[in-house]
């Protein structure tokens, strides 16, 4: 069983033995309906948590995704942007979008498990 954790803004980020995998998870994607476009953060950027880092723009709308963890991009999944409806048939995996190598892997005890993630969205509906 995978480790996954949730922003309230909707990035599931997996936790990995050197990297942190991130996308956005399948509630995202379902709201914004079929991606035609996926704008991801250059190989070596460093961010901050909850920094703006990629944009996923389907025929409903454009999106920010934001950075789940602090630290650097060390991969991008340049399958997205060849086919951006990847994120809506498999957003967990093949549709995952980048990769972190945290500066401070405690970040990730501020995010949602998925029986809290699960609990907000409920409430949104």
């Amino acid at each position: 069983m995978t480790t996954l954790r949730y922003t309230k803004t909707h990035e599931w980020l997996q936790l990995n033995e050197h990297d942190m995998t991130i996308g956005i998870t399948a509630h995202a994607q379902a709201l914004l309906g079929d991606m035609v476009f996926v704008e991801l953060p250059t190989i070596g950027k460093r961010v901050e948590a909850g920094e703006e880092i990629a944009v996923v723009e389907s025929v409903k709308a454009a999106s920010d995704v934001y950075a789940p963890i602090s630290g650097v991009v060390v991969a991008v999944n340049a399958l997205v942007t060849e086919n951006p409806a990847i994120v809506n048939t498999d957003p967990y995996g093949d549709g995952w979008l980048f990769r972190i190598e945290a500066s401070n892997p405690e970040e990730c005890n501020e995010l949602l498990t998925d029986e809290q993630y699960h609990q907000a969205i409920a409430k949104d509906h």
